[in-house]
This record gives structure tokens, C-alpha cells and sequence, in this order.
């Protein structure tokens, strides 16, 4: 892997998902080239073709339009505070994903991946983040509508192999990709952030600055309304626009961690600083997938990305340990 120091970004780059399923080397080739310069020098990009179709996200956003207009004290009942696994909703501004603000003004739902098969499995079976998750009671649908982005990530995870340099089935045995994985590697969060007026404050705003923090995120972001933006390496942050028809992938430290080496300023693969800011006038509403891995797996570097020469960055601690971490330092636990 090159420590070649990229130029600062001023745009996304958009990737054509269309042939993510060829089986011709060429063509593979080509898609694995373009998103290895994505992850290298910006560590976000769009994808069109993802395979999901609008109206699903449609009827996901109709749910969650419903879900954060109950009353508070119906959403209070499912707060994350109550849950072990750290699991169901924040309110406004209790949470604080950047350490030099004042809270995030967004509230959200999150919840882990469940098999629909087996939705309730045995806390002893669930490791650091056991238990089920808080569903709404409200709206029994929720959960099967808020299901959709598993297969595109899986889809991802063989090219960010090759792009590493890795064989194709480099992460099978550490994602949730396979029968064998004990743990749940997917986390999703439904957000919605109210319009914000006035001046900027940037103690609080939608989301602080931040970086994502499992192997990577597909997000969906309402139609029509800017709100995320992305710092490049010259401080600047760049609008990432909602675009129709496209998802925005970003990388997050547990790959960042893999890809780490103490030569280089930055890791190979980038977990990039992001906030968001609704100036809209209107409510926005996202959903991001954050795809990790199984909570055992230990976040030791990639062969590919360290030597003898660029020894490792990071400590090595299992996925779910910088998981639990991370989520109690936001929602202070």
C-alpha cells in the first residue's frame, strides 16, 4: 500500500454499483480501482445501481415520520439509557458524538441486526451488547421496514478485500456474513433532525464532528435537504448533498484501525471527520447502516498494511469492546 499523501478533496466521487456483480476480472478490476482511490484519498463516496429500490426507502421514512412524532413519553419508554446492549431511542441532544460540543440537536432509534428467524437469541449467546432489541410497541411493522441495506454491504465487503489487496474472502469468517458469525455486525440508526434557526453554534448542531466508528456506513439521506458535510485534509468542510437515486458510503475507524500503520499520518483506508447541520427550515430525516464486525474479532492490522518498517498505530481490542466504548462515551454512560 502506497503512504503517498493524497491532494485535499473538494467533491464526492460517484461510483457506478452497476456491474458489482460481474464476474468478469476486467470489469471487477475496474470497480475495485475506483473504490480503492475513494477509500485512500476521500473515505466517502456515492454509489448509483446499490440495487434498493426508492420505494422502500420511502415506506422506511413513513415509519420513522411516525414513530418520532409519538409523544415523548411513549418514545422515553424504549430510551437507550434503559437498555444493557445500549440499544433504542436518544432524545434531542443526549448525545454528544463530538467531545468539544453541547449535545447533538437530533433524536434517533437504533437498534442491532436481528434474524427474523430467531429475533429474541439468549443474552449468553450475544456477547459485550447481549440482549434484544426495545422495539416501539406503537408500530409493529417497524423493524421489517428499517431491514433493507444488509445485502448491498455484503456485496461491498469483497471488493474492499481486493481493494486491500486481500483475497475476496477476507472478511467472511469476521463480518456477519455467514452462519458461523456469532455476534451481531450491523447496527442501524434512524435519525431525525429538527430545523435549526439562528446563528451557528458548532457546540451544537445536527451531529458534531465525527468520525463513524465500524468498518463502514450506507447511508440514505432525504431527498432534497443538505445537511452532511466532510472535512478534507485542508480543514474545509465540502457539502455531500443528498443525490437522487444514490447512497453515501463512508469508512469508520474499525477498518481505519485495520489499515493502520505507524508510518503514515493518516491510516491506507480513511475514517473521515463528518458532522451535519439542518439549516433547511424543514425536519430532515436520515438512516445510516453502520457495518462492522463481529463483536470478537480483534482489530489487528492487515498483513498488507504493515512491516517491520511500519509497525501498528492502534492498540489491539475486539470490535464489540471499541463498540461498547464508543456508545457510552456519546450517551454518557
Amino acid at each position: 500500500m502506497s503512504n503517498s499523501q493524497p491532494e485535499p478533496f473538494k467533491a464526492i466521487p460517484v461510483i457506478d454499483l452497476v456491474n458489482i456483480s460481474s464476474t468478469d476480472p476486467v470489469v471487477r478490476r475496474g470497480l475495485v480501482e475506483e473504490i480503492k482511490h475513494a477509500c485512500m484519498e476521500v473515505g466517502f463516496f456515492y454509489v448509483k445501481n446499490h440495487g434498493i429500490p426508492e420505494e422502500i426507502m420511502g415506506a422506511t421514512l413513513a415509519q420513522m415520520v411516525r414513530f418520532f412524532d409519538l409523544p415523548l413519553d411513549q418514545k422515553m419508554e424504549i430510551e437507550n439509557k434503559k437498555s444493557p446492549n445500549l440499544m433504542g431511542y436518544s432524545p434531542i441532544l443526549s448525545g454528544n458524538n463530538d467531545p468539544n460540543g453541547e449535545g447533538d440537536l437530533q433524536e434517533g432509534f437504533e437498534f442491532k441486526f436481528e434474524a427474523f428467524e430467531n429475533a429474541v437469541k439468549p443474552q449468553d449467546d450475544e456477547g459485550i451488547l447481549a440482549g434484544a432489541n426495545p422495539w416501539p410497541k406503537e408500530l409493529p411493522e417497524f423493524r421489517q421496514a428499517a431491514h433493507r441495506a444488509l445485502e448491498l454491504g455484503r456485496k461491498l465487503f469483497p471488493l474492499f478485500a481486493l481493494a486491500l489487496d486481500l483475497p475476496e474472502e477476507f472478511f467472511v469468517d469476521k463480518m456477519h456474513l455467514s452462519t458461523q458469525t456469532k455476534h451481531s455486525a450491523a447496527l442501524m440508526r434512524l435519525l431525525h433532525y429538527p430545523p435549526q434557526f439562528g446563528e451557528i453554534d458548532n457546540r451544537v448542531i445536527g451531529i458534531g464532528a465525527h468520525t463513524d466508528w465500524e468498518c463502514f456506513t450506507i447511508l440514505w439521506q432525504q431527498p432534497g435537504i443538505q445537511a452532511l458535510q466532510v472535512l478534507n485534509s485542508s480543514k474545509e468542510w465540502i457539502d455531500a448533498p443528498s443525490i437522487e437515486g444514490t447512497l453515501v458510503i463512508n469508512l469508520g475507524d474499525e477498518l481505519a484501525r485495520w489499515t493502520s500503520n505507524s508510518a503514515y499520518a493518516d491510516d491506507v483506508f480513511t475514517s473521515t471527520i463528518h458532522r451535519a447541520i439542518n439549516r433547511s427550515g424543514v425536519r430532515r430525516y436520515s438512516i445510516p447502516l453502520f457495518f462492522g464486525t463481529d463483536y470478537d474479532v480483534r482489530l489487528e492490522p492487515i498483513p498488507s498494511c504493515v512491516s517491520t518498517d511500519r509497525p501498528p498505530r492502534y492498540e489491539v481490542i475486539t470490535a464489540g469492546e471499541y463498540i461498547k466504548g464508543r456508545l457510552q462515551a456519546t450517551y454518557g454512560h
